[in-house]
């Protein structure tokens, strides 16, 4: 039979249970799109960018059972999605990506668009692929499905050229997708013999877990409360266990970490840490210190003994990993720790610490602690929260606790800002039952601000609280210590109310915290009317995370003697001096 390249690529992305595409259309992929738009099953959403276009697919397969796919140009559509793609790829995201590409039925060279997009691409995807006949194109994306999901997810690039999308060519049969049967891990039992020795034997255990650990909260549930042992996360996995847990303690367990987490960990003898890579915002800049025995669970094995030494890795799935755990040790004797008070303790330390940002006096602006507390108490477990890159994000991860797995995404370790008004949209459009917020700083907002029209378009009520204080907050407080001046910091003439306006949003502005509660009422019932609603927070900043004292104390300690000395004279010159 014969088919065009482009409604084969429909057919398969059917096949896959693909719901929605981001992206825009231009010649190279204009067939695909009005295939698109035939499909009953498949939605193609136009973006006002493809960066955009990337944090949404990402949100999708973050937020929700689908795989988040872009159809995007080449060559200027891939370099504008590649701080997507970048995110989706060291943040373990799977996610499709499908190009159009420069016709390869002609002779000619210099073709509009026309670059090697395998090479510029290979650096933060998985795979990439170039499919040069039709027969070829549902296997591949079939291929690149897979590729995407298996092992450690991440992003995988498929190029279609355009004169196959246009065109017709020969195809065999048309195959229906069947995944592949569920393999049952392979788990070295004498690795998980001595993981269960070495958490039995400690006095002081204690849990890390990370956006890898998120579907395993019941198996991370049962080994916290035998072993009595608090469990911490990192930022990207925030909700990987319930902050209403008592052995919850926060992000982190450094001196960069919340008291709650720096003193149940302060002398932890065997860590169990899972999921996780022990990235520089997971350790504090790398200011942690990891204990000696460490029990170290992850399905990259390329991960282990990268940053610090494993006693035990054991390699695989986090979720069927734990359940044998929980299960061996379920088996074991009574575990013989030390920590009988140290959920009192953790609720103690929660409670002081909640005291002390109460007393913070923010003057005319809005303590964080206000709000967050406020934003809490109108949110369902089940709601959703999306953050950008900034000093909100750690304030977010401080303040704001969250009780249930996957309800919490934020970019992490490619770090993009602008990360969070495109990727509430995707969360959105995955989730339309749920309640949505995007908690964005005034710097980030204005990278991708415009991409709320995509919101307005497709008739989403998502709440977007801007936290505006003028300035890039967390790059600000790092340059006050060593440099006494705001280099290319400070923000001027953002006019929130304008954006809402520009994008037919909606508008509300809070400037006490007396409001914090009425206000976010008031917004919430706005977005009933399927309208997105942008809330001006005019937000004190004034108190620092612990994170950001934390980071810049680790940092510090690292210079010699003599850069030490450069740089408190020179701050303190330019305090005199001014």
């Amino acid at each position: 039979m014969k088919k065009t390249g482009a409604w084969l690529a429909r057919y398969a992305l059917e096949q896959l249970g693909i719901r929605y595409t981001f992206g825009m259309p231009g010649v190279h992929n204009t067939e695909l799109y009005d295939e698109l738009n035939n499909s009953e099953s498949i939605q193609p959403v136009m973006v006002t960018h493809e960066a955009g276009a990337a944090f949404m697919a990402d949100a999708v397969s973050r937020t929700s059972g689908h795989l988040g796919t872009l159809v995007i140009v080449p060559a200027a559509g891939a370099a504008y999605a590649s701080a997507g793609i970048g995110e989706a790829y060291l943040d373990g995201v799977p996610m499709l990506v499908i190009s159009g590409g420069v016709r390869t039925d002609i002779p000619f060279t210099y073709q509009l668009h026309e670059m090697d997009q395998q090479n510029f691409l290979a650096e933060i995807t998985k795979q990439t692929f170039k499919v040069d006949r039709h027969r070829e194109i549902i296997p591949t994306l079939y291929e690149a499905y897979r590729v995407a999901n298996e092992g450690e997810p991440g992003p995988v690039f498929v190029e279609i050229p355009v004169n196959l999308q246009l065109f017709t060519g020969e195809v065999d049969h048309l195959p229906r997708y069947q995944p592949d049967a569920p393999r049952a891990p392979l788990i070295e039992s004498a690795a998980l013999e001595q993981a269960v020795q070495l958490l039995l034997n400690a006095k002081k255990p204690g849990l890390l877990v990370g956006w890898g650990a998120r579907h395993a909260e019941s198996s991370v549930r049962k080994i916290a409360e035998y072993l009595n042992a608090p469990v911490c996360t990192t930022l990207q996995g925030l909700s990987a266990f319930p902050a209403n847990h008592p052995l919850h303690t926060g992000m982190g367990f450094g001196e960069y970490a919340v008291p709650a987490a720096a003193n149940a960990f302060r002398d932890c003898d065997c860590l169990l840490a899972v999921g996780t890579r022990f990235g520089e915002i997971a350790t504090g800049s790398f200011g942690v210190k990891v204990p000696s025995q460490l029990v170290h669970v992850d399905i990259n094995p390329l991960v282990f003994n990268a940053n610090y030494p494993a006693t035990v890795a054991i390699e695989g799935d986090a979720a069927a990993v734990l359940e044998l755990l929980s299960d061996a040790l379920q088996r074991a004797p009574q575990p013989t720790n030390q920590r009988s008070s140290v959920r009192a303790d953790i609720e103690k330390d929660k409670h002081d610490y909640a005291a002390q940002w109460l007393q913070h006096d923010s003057k005319s602006r809005v303590n964080p602690f206000h709000f967050f507390r406020g934003l809490r108490q109108s949110l369902a477990d089940d709601d959703f929260v999306v953050v950008d890159d900034g000093n909100h994000t750690f304030l977010a991860a401080e303040l704001l606790p969250i009780h249930k797995p996957g309800r919490f995404i934020s970019p992490t370790d490619f770090n993009c800002m602008g990360y969070a008004v495109p990727a509430a949209i995707g969360t959105k459009l995955a989730n339309p039952e749920q309640r949505v917020v995007a908690v964005v700083g005034d710097g980030a907002f204005t990278m991708t601000c415009m991409e709320i029209l995509t919101a307005s378009r497709q008739q989403l009520g998502i709440l977007f609280c801007v936290f505006h204080d003028g300035e890039l907050s967390q790059i600000s407080q790092a340059q006050e210590i060593p440099y006494n001046r705001k280099t290319c910091t400070v923000l001027q003439g953002l006019d929130v109310a304008g954006v809402a306006k520009a994008t037919g949003a909606r508008f509300l502005a809070l400037e006490r915290n007396v409001d914090v509660d009425q206000v976010l009422a008031k917004a919430w019932s706005m977005t009933d009317d399927n309208v997105p609603v942008i809330i001006d927070v005019k937000i004190d900043y004034s108190k620092r995370t612990r994170f950001t004292e934390g980071v810049v104390a680790t940092n510090l300690k690292r210079f010699n003697l003599g850069t030490k000395a450069r740089f408190i004279s020179r701050a303190l010159m330019r305090r005199v001096t001014g």
